[in-house]
Formats: C-alpha cells, sequence, structure tokens
C-alpha cells in the first residue's frame, strides 16, 4: 500500500510532467497525439471503475465517482475533438463538380 505522502508526490509529479510535456507540443501533431490519448483515456477509465468499485468509504466513493464522471467525460470529448480535427483535412466536393 503507498501511503499517502508517496501518492500525494507521485500525483504532483505526475501533473507537473505532463504539463511540461503537453505544453512543448507542436500544434502540427496535436491531432495525431490526440486519437492516441483517447486510448490512454480508455484505459484511465477502467482503472477509475475498478477503484470505486472497490471503494469502501464514502470518501472514496466520491472520489471514485469524480474519477469515473471526468474520465469519461475526457475519453468522450477527446473522440470529438479528433473527429472535428479529421474533418478539417477532408477535401470538400463542390456539387456539380465532375
Amino acid at each position: 500500500m503507498i501511503s499517502g505522502e508517496i501518492a500525494l508526490y507521485l500525483f504532483m509529479l505526475a501533473a507537473f510532467t505532463g504539463h511540461e510535456i503537453i505544453s512543448r507540443v507542436p500544434v502540427i501533431l496535436h491531432t495525431p497525439l490526440m486519437s492516441g490519448s483517447n486510448f490512454v483515456h480508455g484505459i484511465v477509465l477502467v482503472g477509475a471503475m475498478i477503484t470505486l468499485g472497490e471503494a469502501t468509504t464514502v470518501t472514496q466513493q466520491v472520489i471514485g465517482f469524480i474519477g469515473v464522471f471526468l474520465g469519461a467525460g475526457n475519453a468522450a470529448g477527446g473522440y470529438v475533438v479528433t473527429e472535428r480535427m479529421l474533418e478539417m483535412f477532408k477535401s470538400s466536393k463542390k456539387e456539380g463538380a465532375k
């Protein structure tokens, strides 16, 4: 079992590292990375659901529910954004043109 101090340290380290990595991604790579990260969001969602299922206290259940809710929203939003970005790259055909 990980102690609270270590868990908080790991969370802060992950948040800082994630922010640094994402902020340095060029705009042209955003769409391919988003579609790849949607897979990771799905794994996070499954992990949050498993954690919620193992929760025993009300606090754990509330945090687990928030995790599932935010994970589901993040995964769904990622797919919507990726779809919109891919639509921008499709060629538009005019009516009557051959």
